[in-house]
């Protein structure tokens, strides 16, 4: 059996992901093919389980540190469970955040030390990263008020401020410059629509599909 696709999105909070990985998953559906639809922090059982202590409670629960070796524990079991199975299956898997957020949230946002990071990558994820990453991106301060009128209990990240948010957004597009081959960036401001026909234009390049 052909191995899958694996794409992911990523950006910062309010940026409208789950929305248009949905629109996604129906356009690849109309083609034809099987889609698998996953996220992280969670994915697997283990994983959402991990995802309860890191996204609900006070801003100043864990340190970076602390975090990205959660965040880390739970990618594992995703990958194991979730990600590698579905992939091995033949399916498009389509994941609502992935490692980049650990560079931006933990490293850009909270300056956890890079080299870990990347120590951690290489351990965990090893070659099984995504083939395109789409970063929805948007000025911070419309993502967070796009955020906390969606409301709901998982607000943790939206609590560490304004200037948290700027480092993580400036960590993203670092990100897409520095490996221009898997990373488009999207403009997040633009109304739906204009985005989901932007995401679909990155993935028809990047995959050659012709519909």
């Amino acid at each position: 059996m052909q191995r899958g696709h694996f794409i992911s999105f990523e950006g910062g909070e309010g940026a409208g992901k789950s929305t248009q990985i949905r629109t996604l998953a129906a356009r690849l559906e109309g083609l034809g093919q099987r889609v698998a639809l996953t996220r992280e922090p969670g994915g697997s059982t283990g994983a959402e389980s991990l995802r309860d202590l890191l996204v609900r409670g006070e801003a100043d629960r864990w340190s970076p540190m602390s975090e990205t070796l959660i965040l880390y524990a739970a990618r594992a079991d995703h990958l194991e469970r979730r990600v590698r199975p579905a992939l091995a299956e033949g399916a498009w898997v389509l994941c609502d955040r992935f490692a980049d957020s650990t560079r931006a949230y933990q490293g850009a946002g909270g300056g956890a030390a890079a080299n870990i990071i990347a120590a951690l990558e290489q351990a965990v994820i090893g070659d099984d990263w995504p083939e395109l990453t789409l970063i929805l991106d948007l000025p911070p301060a419309v993502g967070l008020a796009r955020a906390a009128a969606r409301g709901g209990a998982e607000q943790r990240f939206e609590g560490k401020g304004l200037a948290f948010h700027e480092r993580l957004r400036a960590g993203f597009l670092e990100i897409a410059a520095g490996e221009p081959q898997r990373c488009r960036v999207i403009d997040a401001e633009a109304g739906i629509d204009a985005v989901a026909d932007a995401v679909w234009a990155a993935v028809r390049d990047r995959f050659s599909l012709t519909a």
